[in-house]
């Protein structure tokens, strides 16, 4: 399988990227996708690309980044023509803290679609990580208006509930995991997946984010971890794990257009 979404560019993988890889092959995870956050380590997050078969990378800048401009758009071009990045993002919304204030984060997400609306008309199509964190009343109708089609969006580490589930869902967007499914206090988070349709589903860690248990509160979670996360999601929704498995895979693939090798 491959873990969709890890920030490789942390200063808690510095220098331990081949040994962080190897241990993640060792228990399956045949790949990662490392995850910009701004428009300067896109350019870092292509180089770990460039030098790793099993690694692919994204070009966006995050929300909680939005005001640490300027933000140098030509770089996420830049990065987004290579064959090595396979989606623009993350980007999107975040309300769970006061800052960066709404205004300037609407101002940035704005600006980046309006770039990835006029590149993607210039050729460049690309699927779009989405981080929404209590915003889906927020983003989703922003979303709506952009030429995207919603099927080639995906909301990052999902923390919601049912609620949250459905609107995305009707939106017509996948949905990805990260440990949180298996936390006993995420018993909401564990009865939305059980909503979502089994092609819309993928298996992340956020890494060094979110380890899930039995390694909860352990840091840094590396990518390895996404193996942890997708067998409890297979049970979570009592799903044979080879099917789970293999339907991920697809997903993945055809989300991203790549493969566990």
């Amino acid at each position: 399988m491959i873990d969709t979404h890890c920030h490789l560019t942390f200063s808690d993988f510095a220098g331990r990227v081949p040994a962080v890889l190897a241990k993640a092959a060792a228990h399956g995870v045949a790949g990662c996708i490392t995850i910009s956050t701004t428009t300067r380590d896109c350019l870092e997050a292509l180089a770990i690309a460039e030098k790793f078969d099993s690694v692919w990378c994204t070009s966006g800048v995050h929300p909680s980044y939005s005001e640490k401009g300027p933000h140098e758009w030509p770089n996420l071009r830049k990065v987004g023509e290579s064959p090595r990045c396979v989606a623009w993002g993350e980007l999107g919304l975040d309300r769970h803290y006061e800052k960066p204030a709404q205004s300037v984060q609407h101002e940035v997400l704005n600006e980046q679609l309006a770039h990835l609306a006029k590149w993607k008309t210039e050729g460049i199509d690309k699927p779009i990580v989405l981080h929404c964190r209590e915003a889906f009343e927020d983003l989703i109708p922003i979303l709506k208006r952009t030429p995207f089609d919603p099927g080639r969006f995906v909301f990052h580490c999902f923390t919601g509930g049912p609620a949250e589930m459905r609107l995305l869902l009707d939106f017509g967007a996948m949905v990805s995991l990260t440990g949180v499914a298996t936390y006993r206090n995420a018993e909401d988070v564990r009865e939305a997946i059980r909503l979502v349709p089994a092609d819309r589903l993928m298996i992340e860690t956020d890494a060094p984010f979110l380890s899930p248990d039995p390694h909860r509160g352990e840091r840094p979670c590396e990518p390895w971890m996404s193996s942890v996360t997708a067998r409890s999601v297979a049970a979570t929704r009592s799903e044979d794990w080879v099917r789970f498995h293999d339907q991920i895979n697809a997903n993945t693939k055809r989300f991203y257009g790549i493969e566990a090798r």
